[in-house]
């Protein structure tokens, strides 16, 4: 063993002897021949100067063991200051450096030709700077995380220009594209698409005005002419879902009679946009190597990290002298080197893993909930029931397959009545309109269907697809116990939907604020209330004459991966907490307030995104006199053991959950960034990459709502949404707070005036939730 050992170690030190006189060869021919200081020489210079030398700053010139060169100032192993950084494929950074991070002004170039100029932090292109591509396209403007993102100015090499807002990589917001040949767009984007309202005008003075969809005129708009003659109407790429109406103007009274507003769609589908550049790697995907000094105490706690500050401390072998900074790599020969879990260094993570606990105990590994079973009883024949099943199937099919004009977005307020009131009979035996069916007879009623109509196209559910979940073969689901205010709940067997029974208070409500609500998701597409598509009533025909009114909503936790841990947050302490043992806690138990033992934190830019649209939302419910609503939290936990432990960042175990592979990690983050069109699958509230870190309340302080951070962080995926949106503070739940608040805190219950529960709410939520650093 100890010939084999000297072997691999005689052939590692010829291949870094070898690896250096190359770069020191290749340094020579870039940047003029130097003198450059060798890692050995570097290392017996610490010796002679003595510890004291480690904590100044002064200029190095460096091959590292691996090629890489580095000329600039240097401080206790870090480039610290100005420096200039070469890596062996050919990329380089130039400019200001902060403990081992870009962080300030610099240049970072690519060997095959692109540049970035501007400001870093933490190794991401973040703040203002100027990308030129290969190409010669060219991006100034502001940057976050490696994504254009708010306000910039590109000029694309065929010639077409943009100016305006951005959003993770492409146009979103209010902006100008010019084309090559003078024809221009202003107006709305969203997602790199012309989207919303915005005008087109092209050089011979033809004009159009109105709302876009997918790149084209969609809705209501206006062509012009020179001549002063417009044309007024609906538009659609489809001529069946068009009209409208010419009005000549001044000398050309017939001018323009025989035009096709087709032809609109014709021109427009010859100015394509310019598809964004991917980039080949990106800056925080560099890793440093460093050769580490083996004197003093850092012998044994070599630290491997990377550009973003992420840190861990392992055990030293021979071939680790050499660490790779934020890679996961081990040693130069590329196998990997086990690692566990330290102190931290506080300076570079500002926080402690090992800090005390506030209880003062042992704290316990946590464990992923138990498997369930899949959510609810399949509703078959003989089921109690089954009837009303086929009812709300048949009267949904009879709606949503009913042809109907193509709605526009501008609404009349009469589609918002709900005096209208339309009600379809069902007779088994079929009539006119309705087929014959096995169940009893029953009337159905649609409440706005013109608007929930709308609300689906808003929302892009396709027609089909929402009638073959409700209505196909596959029997719904009903939930095993009804909810608090005593509704019942139903899945779709493809678990996208979720059918609820409604009190009349309730949809009352509902219709009460649906201009409201309506108008709020036109204008904020990222809102996370709850998403209503169908407001409807079954009537029983006979002596009982019941009627059961249902309301169709998205379901929250539809996806790929399994939701380990579900909270239900309203930020009161009062009954706020599950009474079920630990053992009891399976995948599908709503935990409360109380038993979160977790903070939330979510990248920069979908922070301060979150933060905005929280204080949205909560305006809307506390315009509209809503209270009593919670945010609706899943989570995703990415590493889990075989033994169902859940496994902190940082740490490393042989088995692990086989879902792990569908889940989006900060280590993936960079490749997912490399092509911004793959962001469409990650919303706010939907599939959203964060981590968590755990939290321990203190034992003598039962109802503390938030537990004290103790650095235990996981790698999560999160879902979230705002629901039970549909509480008035009536004269009910003003009694409730009356009478509660003789016998507890006022600020403790549930039951509060809307304007000091939105207040309440938000401050708790952003307790909880916090920007990852």
């Amino acid at each position: 063993m100890m010939g084999k050992d000297s072997g691999v170690m005689k052939a590692w030190e010829a291949t870094v002897k070898k690896t250096q006189a190359v770069a020191k060869k290749r340094a020579n021919s870039l940047f003029g021949t130097t003198s450059v200081a060798h890692a050995e020489e570097d290392e017996k210079r610490d010796d002679q100067d003595g510890s004291n030398h480690e904590t100044e700053v002064y200029h190095a010139e460096k091959v590292l063991p691996n090629g890489d060169y580095y000329k600039g100032e240097w401080e206790d192993n870090f480039p610290n200051g100005n420096g200039k950084y070469l890596w062996t494929d050919g990329c380089m950074y130039v400019g200001e450096w902060f403990k081992g991070k870009t962080m300030g002004k610099g240049r970072f170039s690519w060997p095959s030709g692109p540049t970035y100029e501007g400001e870093f932090n933490s190794g991401y292109m973040d703040g203002i700077g100027t990308y030129t591509s290969f190409n010669g396209e060219v991006y100034k403007g502001q940057w976050i995380m490696n994504l254009k993102h708010g306000q910039g100015v590109k000029s694309f090499s065929n010639g077409d220009h943009y100016d305006g807002e951005w959003r993770r990589g492409l146009q979103d917001g209010q902006g100008r594209y010019q084309w090559k040949d003078g024809n221009h767009y202003v107006g709305e984007w969203r997602n790199g698409t012309i989207w919303g309202k915005g005008s087109f005008f092209w050089t011979n003075g033809d004009s159009y005005d109105g709302y876009w969809e997918d790149g084209f005129p969609k809705g209501s708009g206006t062509f012009k002419w020179p001549d002063e003659s417009f044309y007024v109407g609906n538009w659609s790429k489809d001529p069946r879902d068009q009209s409208g109406t010419f009005y000549p103007q001044g000398s050309s009274q017939e001018g323009h009679l025989d035009w096709d507003p087709q032809e609109v769609f014709s021109k427009l589908s010859k100015y394509p946009i310019c598809p964004g550049e991917k980039m080949s790697i990106l800056p925080s995907q560099k890793r440093l190597a460093v050769w580490r000094s083996t004197k003093g105490g850092d012998s044994g706690k070599p630290r491997r990290m990377s550009v973003d500050t992420r840190v861990s401390v392992g055990l030293e072998k021979p071939s680790d002298r050499m660490q790779l900074w934020g890679g996961g790599e081990g040693d130069f020969s590329g196998s990997r080197t086990p690692t566990k879990v330290g102190a931290l260094d506080e300076e570079l993570m500002g926080s402690h893993i090992n800090g005390a606990n506030p209880r003062g105990t042992q704290l316990n590994t946590l464990k992923a909930p138990r498997k369930s079973k899949r959510q609810g009883e399949t509703i078959c024949k003989g089921h109690k029931n089954y009837d009303l099943m086929l009812n709300l199937q048949l009267g949904i099919r009879h709606s949503v397959g009913r042809p109907a004009p193509s709605a526009s977005l501008d609404l009349k307020p009469s589609a918002f009545d709900p005096k209208e009131k339309v009600w379809t009979r069902f007779p088994p035996d079929g009539s006119k309109y309705t087929p014959p069916h096995p169940s009893c007879e029953f009337k159905w009623k649609d409440y706005c269907p013109v608007v929930f109509r709308t609300l689906r196209k808003l929302f892009k559910v396709d027609a089909a697809d929402y009638m073959l979940s409700i209505c196909g073969n596959d029997a719904l689901r009903e939930l095993s116990s009804p909810g608090k205010s005593g509704s019942f709940f139903y899945l779709t067997n493809d678990d996208r939907y979720m059918i609820k029974t409604m009190k009349k208070a309730e949809a009352k409500a509902l219709l009460r604020m649906l201009p409201a609500y309506y108008n709020h998701f036109r204008a904020f597409e990222n809102s996370l209330l709850t998403k209503f598509y169908g407001l409807h009533c079954v009537k029983l025909t006979g002596t009982a004459q019941k009627k059961v009114r249902f309301i169709i909503m998205g379901n929250l936790f539809c996806s790929e991966y399994t939701i380990h841990r579900r909270f239900d947050l309203k930020g009161s302490s009062l009954g706020r907490i599950t009474d079920k043992p630990e053992s009891d806690i399976s995948e599908t138990t709503i935990l409360k307030d109380l038993d979160l033992n977790f903070i939330f934190q979510l990248q920069r830019s979908w922070f301060q995104e979150f933060r905005r649209q929280i204080d949205r939302d909560c305006e809307l419910l506390e315009q509209e006199g809503i209270m009593d609503y919670s945010l609706l939290v899943g989570i995703h936990f990415r590493d889990i053991s075989t033994d169902g432990d859940l496994i902190p960042s940082g740490s490393q175990t042989p088995g692990g959950d086989s879902e792990a592979t569908l889940c989006i990690s900060r280590a993936d983050v960079d490749q997912l960034l490399l092509d911004p069109s793959r962001w469409a699958n990650i919303k706010l509230g939907l599939n959203m990459p964060a981590k968590v870190e755990r939290t321990v309340r203190r034992s003598d302080c039962e109802l503390q709502l938030v537990g004290e951070p103790i650095g235990e962080f996981y790698e999560v995926v999160l879902f979230f949404g705002i629901i039970d949106i549909l509480q008035d503070y009536d004269i009910s739940k003003k009694l409730e707070h009356a009478y509660k608040s003789i016998q507890y805190d006022p600020t403790s219950i549930s039951a509060v005036d809307p304007r000091q529960y939105s207040k309440r709410f938000r401050d708790f939520i952003f307790r909880v939730f916090s920007e990852d650093s």
